[in-house]
């Protein structure tokens, strides 16, 4: 158990089945202290299985799952929406903190009976030391902590009271993340995390996870968040585990490699092997050869078998058909309101959508996006104009479309109802490529899974001849080498689209527009999503550096207008002399304090430089926090400086003028 002190949890040498189906072989994981695992593999190759036996929910047929006894685990996953209650989410997320709660109603039952036996020493010690306790244990602290949180997930102030059980199953699922995180685990078992967040949460969790101090396993089919997230991917593959070390772009170079370097070998391999079989069979027969050949054949028998690279799920093309071509404009939006009671969504707002156009609705939920979807649709009931252009052979794929599956029809049945003219053998290899198998284009809709019913509806819109797609959340029930094939196809897509997704990734490599709703405005950026990213960034910094300016100009309107001409002719003013010199004291007095200030941000820039500051999650927190202040008030100050040095100048101006 000595090699196992560093690890906090792990398998060796584990091997489990489900009935005959193997998940893994032989397989070894040692998890250790501040690590970010990236847990990857295709559908049904059994990720979610692996977490479950690392909690203790299953038992491996053979080799042993290690769990250090000080190890704490969370695991977040999607059978915890079956819990429910009538709780407020705050108090749900608050859970996380059990003990602080029993020491809450322990501190107000001592704190009644000292009310009424104010002399009892046992009670006023019993009293102090839970008072102390609390403090240890950052009690006073979680109210705000968990509001932060919920405020991180996307809960408004107003939520944060109402009951649990009123909120939808992705909400549900937010608000236990929240409680999972603050309970601020050893190991962090995350199986899906960003599947119900939407981009301005899922930026949060990210920037949340980077600082915890704890070690992350992540299951995820979002590659933009594990390339951020993750140092080092655990892929399962062929019932075994291969591990990389570094984010999932890295995997991806250094799979490629080792695929290329295990096709070398094994051609090398089988050379040999051929190699020696022409010699067995040309000298077994000979007397004077024979014994040479019985040592190759002991050769052959002993050869550790080096097998061909095998890509479980080759790359399929995926094919579009456009039937015919659209006008230049495909829909114009002029004047557009929506309202859902006193929520505003669009406000006379106005937007045209050309031929060519691949644009990507995003930004928070709540927005608006899938509602701005129908409306371009023609589904969703608005005030304005909507104009579709000439042309125009539109294809929608939403959530909703699901109840237009005919549930008696097989699954190849519903796809031959598209009209698309391919052959069963085609429509065989398109259901593949949305993950499903074999037998599977026998078995009937309502059987189904929602995710396979909803990647039934995307097969559909898919093989449409349409020229205008609507896409809702596409890639919500794929696997991430699915969302490939569904990005290549896009790519040879002669058509134009508006899509609706949280996948940055997928944004990135599909859109050619940006839409973002924005105080009832679609506010529109001509680019790619990197672009868009990159954009925002320069304007931030943009912002950040003329912000001050608002602050001197207040200051500025507030300083005595300059002495009129006939003044200036007066002789030296002795108060204005006197005013002038306070000026000049105060700015001496800004100029030392900024100096402070600047000091002490280069000792808590060094600080943060340090990385054994991030090893102590309390040190790190302090100082960044410290830091922020300190920007703050290096800011605040610097406002002063310029509007006391902008006032000392006017006075020497008014002085120089009155000699």
């Amino acid at each position: 158990m000595q090699a196992f002190y560093f690890m906090l949890a792990g398998f060796q040498n584990v091997t489990f089945e489900f009935g005959a189906r193997p998940i893994v072989q032989d397989a070894t994981w040692h998890i250790h202290p501040g690590e970010r695992i990236g847990l990857i593999g295709f559908n049904g190759t059994g990720k979610s299985t692996l977490l479950k036996l690392l909690v203790g929910e299953y038992q491996p047929s053979q080799g042993e799952v290690i769990r250090s006894r000080q190890t704490s685990i969370g695991y977040l996953h999607q059978d915890l929406l079956s819990f429910d209650t009538g709780e407020s989410i705050l108090q749900v997320a608050l859970g996380a903190f059990e003990e602080v709660l029993n020491l809450e109603k322990e501190i107000e039952l001592l704190g009644k009976q000292l009310e009424a036996d104010p002399e009892n020493e046992n009670i006023l010690h019993a009293y102090s030391d839970a008072l102390q306790k609390m403090d240890t244990l950052d009690g006073y602290n979680i109210h705000h902590r968990t509001e932060e949180i919920l405020h991180g997930l996307g809960f408004g102030q107003a939520d944060l009271q109402r009951p649990y059980k009123e909120f939808s199953g992705g909400w549900r699922m937010r608000v236990l993340l929240a409680k999972m995180i603050l309970k601020q685990p050893d190991l962090l078992l995350l199986d899906e995390p960003t599947n119900h967040l939407d981009l301005p949460s899922i930026e949060w969790l990210e920037k949340y996870l980077q600082h915890y101090q704890g070690s992350v396993v992540i299951v995820s089919h979002d590659r933009w968040f594990l390339d951020r997230m993750v140092n080092k991917i655990v892929e399962v593959f062929q019932q075994r585990l291969h591990i990389y070390t570094g984010n999932y772009s890295f995997y991806q170079e250094e799979k490629a490699l080792r695929m290329e370097l295990q096709q070398k070998a094994f051609e090398n391999q089988q050379d040999y092997i051929r190699q020696q079989e022409r010699f067995i069979e040309r000298f077994r027969a000979k007397a004077t050869k024979a014994a040479a050949a019985q040592s190759a054949i002991k050769r052959l028998e002993k050869l550790d078998v080096i097998e061909a690279p095998v890509n479980e799920r080759p790359d399929i093309r995926i094919n579009f058909s456009v039937d015919k071509v659209p006008g230049k404009v495909l829909c114009e939006l002029k004047e557009v309101s929506k309202n859902f009671g006193a929520l505003e969504i669009l406000n006379l707002a106005d937007a045209e959508i050309e031929r060519g156009d691949k644009i990507a609705l995003i930004g928070a939920n709540g927005k608006g996006k899938s509602t701005l979807l129908r409306i371009v649709a023609g589904t969703e009931p608005h005030t304005g104009e909507r104009k579709w252009g000439h042309n125009v052979d539109e294809s929608m794929y939403a959530q909703h479309q699901l109840e237009s599956l005919n549930l008696q029809h097989t699954l190849l049945e519903e796809l031959q109802q598209c009209g698309s003219k391919k052959t069963d053998q085609e429509l065989r290899t398109l259901l593949g490529c949305f993950l499903f198998s074999g037998d599977d284009a026998d078995k009937k809709i309502k059987v189904l899974s929602g995710g396979e019913k909803a990647r039934i509806a995307l097969a559909k819109t898919i093989i449409s001849k349409a020229n205008f797609l609507l896409l809702d959340e596409p890639t919500n029930h794929l696997d991430m080498h699915s969302v490939e094939l569904l990005i290549e196809a896009l790519h040879r897509y002669q058509g134009s689209y508006v899509l609706v997704s949280h996948d940055r990734y997928f944004v990135s490599r599909t859109a050619n527009k940006i839409w973002e709703i924005s105080e009832g405005k679609i506010k529109i950026f001509k680019g790619t999503y990197t672009e868009y990213l990159e954009w925002k960034e320069r304007m931030q910094h943009r912002n950040e550096e003329v912000k001050p300016a608002p602050v001197v100009k207040e200051i500025k309107e507030q300083i005595p207008a300059p002495a009129t001409t006939a003044q200036s002719n007066t002789p030296i003013n002795k108060e204005l002399k006197k005013e002038w010199a306070k000026c000049q004291k105060n700015v001496q007095q800004f100029e030392e304090q900024l100096k402070l200030i600047k000091e002490n941000m280069s000792s808590l820039e060094q600080q943060l430089s340090d990385p054994a500051t991030y090893s102590d999650r309390e040190k790190f927190l302090q100082a960044e926090s410290a830091y922020a202040l300190a920007q703050k008030e290096f800011e605040k100050v610097n406002a002063g400086y310029e509007s006391a040095f902008e006032k000392m100048m006017e006075m020497e101006e008014r002085l120089n003028g009155s000699v």
